[in-house]
């Protein structure tokens, strides 16, 4: 139970960061990684699942957001949603290998309920995406690949 309140925050933070939230996962992840107080494969697993879920949430606001693009609060312009659809059209499915990308992978999960992706395939790309950075920067900050 000690591990309890480290595991909590750093899903939070991975939650929070893969919305449109300015969060910061990967400082608390190195943070919890350098106190050697918990599992590496635990850690790895709690802030893979929190960035996940956080991506799910705006894939689930993409599906349901465009019935209000006519709004005059709608937060972004129709020439910026024609610009991300035509993105996301030509580079596909597979663009959501960088939705671990910061500034750009946000978005992109977004376009990617708009443009009714299936979750499955959807689940799978951006896991692969965020668990391979946190595994990347885990083994950095571990030392494994030096």
């Amino acid at each position: 139970m000690a591990g309890l309140p480290g595991y909590l925050g750093l899903f939070l933070a991975a939650l929070g960061s893969a919305t449109l939230l300015p969060l910061q996962s990967e400082a608390v992840l190195v943070g919890l990684l350098l106190a050697d107080a918990h599992a590496v494969w635990a850690l790895l697993t709690v802030v893979t699942i929190g960035n996940v879920l956080g991506a799910v949430i705006n894939w689930v606001l993409g599906r349901g957001l465009e019935r209000y693009r006519r709004r005059r609060w709608f937060p972004v312009s129709a020439h910026r949603l024609a610009q991300a659809r035509g993105f996301y059209r030509r580079t596909g499915h597979w663009s959501l290998l960088l939705s671990w990308v910061p500034v750009v992978g946000d978005p992109l999960t977004l376009i990617a309920g708009v443009l009714r992706e299936p979750l499955w395939r959807f689940l799978g790309l951006v896991t692969l995406a965020k668990g391979g950075r946190y595994l990347v920067l885990s083994a950095l900050v571990l030392g494994w690949l030096s």
